[in-house]
Formats: C-alpha cells, structure tokens, sequence
C-alpha cells in the first residue's frame, strides 16, 4: 500500500498548495508572538513614585528630574511591601532645593513616615497594566501572578487540546482555538479589573500555544519528506518576525488596551482558514478515513497541477486495518523506545525553555529604550535558523541538537569566571548562549514531531512541550532567587541542565531521511535499524 509521502511524491511535495498553505499557517506563528512575550509591554513598570501632597510642586520649582525627586518621596519600602513617604507639609516656602530634608527635620531626628496612601505618579507618557490597576509595591504580585497565568494555560492547554486534536481532528481543533483565542483576547482588552483581565488571560494560555503548534503538526503533515524540516524551521522564524513586528506595534501603540486591542483583531480573520485549510490526509489515514483522506489528496494534486496515477488511489491504515485508533496518554510510554523519547524530548523542553528565558533575564537588556532592546534581542535568534538550515541536512539532526545544548552550558559555564571588567567578553558569551539555546529550541520543536507515530503525534508534541511550560513558572525563580545567594549561581544551574541536555539527546535515533512514522512498530525499530546498520 503506498504512504502520504509516495503519493507526494508524485503530486508536489511543496508546490502550490503547500506554499499557499504554509503561508497560511505562519500567520498564526506570527500572531502567537504577543501572547507569549507581549508581557514585555503590556506590564512594562516605569519610574515612578508615592504621590505627596506638595513635593510635585516643590520638584518643579527646583527643576528636580524624577530620580530626584524620588529621593524625597519615596524612601523605601516598609514592613510586608508595604511602600512608604515621608509623612511632611512639603508646601512650606522655607524649603530650600539643595537638601529640603534639613528644614524639615529638627536637630537631624528621623522624618516621620506614612503609607503610599495618596495614589502613584508614573514618568511614562502610556499605560501598562501595572499603572492602570497600581501593580507596584504591596501589590507588585500581581503582576507576577498575570505573567504565570498564561504559563499555566499552555500547560493545561497542551496536555487536553493535544488529545482533543489527536482524537477529533487537527482542523476542527484549530478553529476552535481561533475563536477562543480572538474572543478573550478582545475581552482582556476591554476588562475592567484586575481579576476579569486575569481571568482572560488564562483562557488565551488555555488556547494559544495549542493551536500555534496544531499548525506546526499540520504543515509538516502536508508536505513531503525534502521539504518537512524546512517548512519546521521557517514556521518558527514566522515566530521571530512576530517579535520585530511586536516591537514596532508597540512602540506606535504604548497604552496597553490599544496594543492588545491591535494585535488580537487579525486571529478572526483565521477563521476563514475553514475554507482554505483542509484536515490532514495523514490524521484521517490513520482514523481508518481513507475515503477522506483521498478526497483531500486529490484536491491537493488538482491544487498543484499534477495527475495522480491510478495505482495510488488506494490507502489504508497500515496498522489494525478497520479498527479506528484512538490516542492515550499511556501511548506516550507504553513501548520502550517511545517511553525513552517522551522522557528525553521532555527533559530537553524543560531546558530549553529554562535557559531561552532565563538568559535573558540574567543577561539584563543594556539601555533603557525597552522597544530597541528588545527588537535587537530578537535579532539574534535568525542566524540560528540559518546554522539548522546550513547543518541539518549534510550532519542531521542529533548531533547539531546534542552541539547546540552543550554550547549553549558551556557559555553559561565560562560566564561564570569573565571577570566584570571584560564587559565585552561576557556579552559575547550571554549571547553565544542565546544563540546555542535558540537552536536548540527550534530543534526539539522539529525532531519531536519525527518521533512518534500520526495517531499519537500532535499529543505527543503538546505533551512534552508542556514542560516548557513548566520551566517558563519556575525560571524566575531560579534566576531571582539564586542570585540572592550567589549573582553567578544561576549560570552554575543552567550549564548543568545544558550539558545534561546535550548527553541525553545522543540517546535519541536519528531522523534525517526517515519517512515519518506512522505506527508503533516503525518508532520501535528506528533504533533497532541504527544498531543493524552499526553491526553491518
């Protein structure tokens, strides 16, 4: 019986349809950007201080800039968070601008302080939803709590809409997610507190992630095995163009209702995909939906202007043929070989997020335009793509994956003994490390869909990609937290988990020039094939 891939073979395996389609699909990479890293903007804190009656007026008078003035209006945070001011008449006109302190205070005793009580003055000419809801001291958790939130979503999201999709198709569940998606996103817009906003964004985490990587599955099911890790690579630099363009929308867009506004409104017009993007042959192959699934193949030859030969118009499961397969989380470590991947493939998210993140965060953006330091953070992630392009096809995939998380530890490692005063040095390594950890991420992405069989992919994929998820909560906290013990500790971690990474991935079969699987049995010999080929 011939695959998907013999068909494609004959009617295009990237010609029109699939470039109409890939195009389509990266759109939705595109539109991701915001939701995963548009808290840069959306909770951007600027400077600002503790309004005290009088002390804005003594400011103007002296020409204090802010840092000045917040000498004398905010002198640091008091018991539980709380923030305090001084609790002074800053209207007297026997303050002088030199040291007002002085007329003040009576023979050098103490200021009395009160509580922040009197409202926030933020130096911003937007809005974030930290100046609008006064996220900042006492409640500065929260702003904490809304970036987890979207982190718990995808979790959640990936480990149910992965079952879902696998269970009742890539299309319908794609749909679905766009309606969602755009509706809360809309919603979180026009929230009028805290909590509704907070409960919108939950609801976009639930969604997002999980039809971003629905349309991941489904391209590299439509096209041919030459053209599979292409399309891969170049759907997630879709991702990056997301964070340029983010950059810009932001900076014409800087109060944070227009901007979510403004880059939730083009996911409706997804949902016209109902009529350009159809499910894929490979999904209903393997639901023993053959009728459908030729059905499809053969607008996708009329697409591409090819003929398709009578001989392969024939398809059929090749496992449990006319019994349905329905996927199960047990599927993902029942056999060896596939418990051994799902392991390995979840360890491996989990440090790629952890270092992608926390790097960045360690690294501190120099400068204090946050719309250039972030186009420029982006900009690196591009040469990455290229070294995938430039090496996966001549050495394959394990050993530029296994290179990429050693590299990526090892910077983190040497890091750690740059002295401070080579500021360059340490530059160049933090973003050796970026560039290492970037290709690793879009290679777990790539080699996670090759290695499990159709009817258990998209959950496989949404599963292990969960612990991204799970790294992206806790990174903070490793970054933040370490540092309070040792500023270099941090990095200590991340070398760790990087090296380990780059070990465990050399246990993984290689897939380049291999068809994709489509049942147990295949992922189960692919090892067993790497060992006959050693011994041969």
């Amino acid at each position: 019986m011939p695959t998907v891939d013999d068909i494609l073979e004959h009617i295009g395996e990237f010609n029109f349809f699939q470039k109409q389609t890939f195009f389509l699909l990266c759109l939705i990479s595109v539109a991701f950007t915001p939701i995963y890293v548009g808290i840069v903007f959306l909770g951007f804190t600027p400077d600002h201080r503790c309004r005290s009656p009088g002390v804005a007026e003594l400011s103007r008078r002296c020409g204090w800039s802010l840092a000045e003035e917040l000498n004398y209006s905010v002198p640091g945070p008091g018991p539980e968070g709380q923030c305090l001011r001084y609790a002074v008449d800053w209207n007297q006109s026997a303050l002088g601008c030199l040291d007002p302190l002085a007329g003040l205070a009576a023979n050098g005793s103490p200021l009395p302080l009160g509580p922040c009580d009197q409202g926030w003055v933020y130096d911003t000419p937007g809005s974030s939803i930290v100046t609008e809801f006064n996220l900042v001291c006492a409640d500065s958790w929260m702003l904490d709590l809304f970036q987890s939130a979207v982190n718990v979503g995808f979790f959640i999201g990936s480990m149910s809409i992965g079952y879902i999709a696998d269970r009742f198709g890539r299309k319908p569940c794609l749909l679905i997610t766009i309606l969602i998606n755009a509706s809360s996103g809309v919603l979180m817009a026009i929230a009028p507190n805290y909590t509704s906003m907070l409960i919108f964004r939950l609801i976009q985490g639930l969604v997002s992630k999980a039809g971003w990587l629905i349309g991941y599955i489904l391209i590299t099911e439509f096209v041919g095995l030459n053209y599979r890790r292409t399309v891969g690579i170049f759907y997630q630099v879709a991702f990056t163009v997301g964070l340029l363009m983010l950059a810009g929308v932001a900076y014409v867009l800087p109060h944070w209702r227009w901007l979510q506004f403004t880059v939730t409104l083009p996911n409706f017009c997804f949902l016209l995909y109902y009529w350009c993007v159809p499910e894929s042959p490979r999904w209903l192959i393997s639901q023993n939906k053959s009728a459908k699934a030729m059905k499809i193949i053969k607008h996708i030859a009329k697409k591409n202007g090819k003929p398709l030969p009578g001989s392969l118009q024939s398809l059929r499961p090749e496992e449990e043929v006319g019994e349905k397969l329905n996927p199960s989380f047990l599927d993902l470590v029942r056999t060896p070989q596939i418990r051994k991947h799902t392991l390995i493939l979840m360890y491996n998210w989990f440090t790629s997020s952890v270092l992608y993140q926390g790097l960045i965060m360690h690294m501190g953006l120099a400068g204090s335009n946050i719309y250039l330091d972030f186009f420029y953070s982006a900009l690196v992630e591009f040469p990455a793509a290229f070294i995938i392009i430039l090496t996966i096809d001549r050495i394959g995939r394990r050993y530029p994956w296994a290179m990429s998380n050693m590299v990526a530890g090892a910077a983190c490692l040497a890091s750690v003994f740059i002295p401070e005063d080579l500021y360059w040095l340490r530059v160049t390594a933090a973003c050796l490390g970026r560039m290492g950890i970037t290709v690793a991420y879009e290679m777990v992405c790539l080699v996670n869909a090759e290695l499990y069989p159709t009817f258990i992919r998209n959950l496989g994929v949404l599963v292990c990609s969960s612990m991204c998820d799970i790294g992206g909560i806790l990174t903070p906290f490793l970054v933040y937290r370490l540092t309070d013990i040792w500023h270099e500790l941090p990095l200590v971690v991340f070398a760790a988990v990087g090296l380990i990474a780059g070990a465990l991935v050399l246990l993984l079969p290689e897939t380049k020039g291999k068809t994709l699987p489509e049942t147990i049995e295949e992922v189960e010999n692919m090892q067993r094939k790497k060992k006959s080929s050693k011994i041969y």
